[in-house]
C-alpha cells in the first residue's frame, strides 16, 4: 500500500464509523420491531452515513489545522494536514468529493424510500443540513460552531434524533413519540464520544480558543456530564423496553453496562489527558455493541 493511500485512510478515521453506523442501525432495528423494514433503505442509509462521517472527519482534519486546534499541545493522534502529509488543497478537493458523494447517496436513499413529494422535500432539506453540519463543525465562514461549544448539540441532533428517527421514518413512514427514548440514547452516547475527545484536548483547545463544553465548565464537571450521558442514555432505553415489553430478552442490552462503566471509570481515573484517547474507540465500539444487543433483543 502506498504511503499516500495510507495517509488518506488515516485521514478518513475509520475508527469513527462504528458510532455513526450504530445510530442508523438503531432506527432500522426499531423499524423491524414495528414490522416496517426495507433493505434498500437499510443499505443506502449505511452508505450515506459512511460518506457523511468521512466528510466530517476530513473537514475536522482541515479545519483544526487551519484554526490552530491541531498544535504541539494536542494529545490525540496527529492529523494529515497538520503534519504536512496531505496538502490543504488536496484536502479541500476530497472534502468536496465526499460532499457530493453524500448528496448522491442521500438522494438514492430518498428515492428508494418511496416518500411522498412533501416528505422527499423535507428529507432532502435535512440531508443538506447534515452535509453543512458535517463540514461546518470546524470549517465555518467566521468561526465554526465546534469552536463556540455547540458541537454537543449538533452531534446529539444529527447522530441521535435525525439518524435514528429519520432512518426509522424512511422505513415505516410513521412516527411514535416513544422512539425519542432510544434516539436520545444514541444521541447521548455519540455526544459522550465527542466529550471524551474534548476532555482529552482541553489544554490545546484553550490555547486555540476552541470553547468546547469541557473548556467552558472544567474537567471535573465534564466528567460528571459524561456520567450523565452514559447512564442517562442507558436509563432511557430501559424505559423504552418497559413501555414496549414483549419478552425478557429485550433487556439483553444491559450486558453492555460493564463496558459503559469501564469507559466512565477510565475517564474518571485518567491521570493524563493522553490516557483518555483509547476510550474514544472503546466508547464507539461500546455503542455499537449496545445497539446490536438492543436490536437483537427486539428481533428475536
Amino acid at each position: 500500500m502506498s504511503s499516500n493511500l495510507k495517509n488518506w485512510i488515516t485521514a478518513f478515521r475509520l475508527r469513527t464509523l462504528p458510532l455513526a453506523l450504530s445510530c442508523i442501525a438503531m432506527g432500522s432495528f426499531l423499524a423491524y420491531f414495528r414490522y416496517d423494514f426495507s433493505w434498500n433503505v437499510f443499505i443506502f442509509s449505511f452508505l450515506t452515513t459512511i460518506a457523511l462521517q468521512v466528510l466530517s472527519n476530513l473537514a475536522n482534519d482541515y479545519g483544526d489545522a487551519v484554526f490552530g486546534a491541531d498544535n504541539e499541545y494536542r494529545e490525540g493522534p496527529n492529523r494529515m494536514v497538520q503534519d504536512g502529509l496531505i496538502s490543504k488543497e488536496s484536502m479541500k478537493w476530497m472534502i468536496i468529493f465526499f460532499g457530493i458523494l453524500s448528496l448522491v447517496f442521500g438522494i438514492a436513499l430518498l428515492y428508494f424510500s418511496g416518500l411522498s413529494r412533501g416528505d422527499f422535500i423535507v428529507f432532502f432539506g435535512i440531508g443538506i443540513l447534515a452535509i453543512i453540519a458535517a463540514v461546518n463543525y470546524t470549517i465555518g465562514f467566521k468561526l465554526p460552531y465546534g469552536y463556540k461549544g455547540y458541537g454537543d448539540i449538533f452531534v446529539f441532533i444529527f447522530f441521535g434524533l435525525v439518524a435514528v428517527l429519520g432512518s426509522y421514518y424512511l422505513h415505516a413512514k410513521s412516527f411514535d413519540w416513544q422512539l425519542l427514548l432510544p434516539a436520545t440514547t444514541c444521541g447521548f452516547f455519540a455526544t459522550a464520544v465527542l466529550n471524551i475527545n474534548n476532555m482529552r484536548d482541553i489544554d490545546s483547545d484553550k490555547i486555540a480558543g476552541k470553547h468546547s463544553i469541557p473548556v467552558r465548565i472544567g474537567l471535573k464537571k465534564a466528567i460528571k456530564y459524561h456520567a450523565f450521558l452514559l447512564f442517562g442514555g442507558l436509563l432511557l432505553s430501559i424505559v423504552f423496553v418497559i413501555l414496549n415489553y414483549r419478552s425478557p430478552v429485550q433487556f439483553l442490552f444491559l450486558l453492555s453496562f460493564p463496558l459503559l462503566m469501564k469507559n466512565f471509570l477510565g475517564i474518571k481515573n485518567a491521570k493524563f489527558s493522553s490516557a483518555m484517547d483509547p476510550y474514544l474507540k472503546q466508547m464507539a465500539i461500546s455503542t455499537l455493541i449496545f445497539v446490536l444487543l438492543f436490536g437483537l433483543g427486539l428481533v428475536i
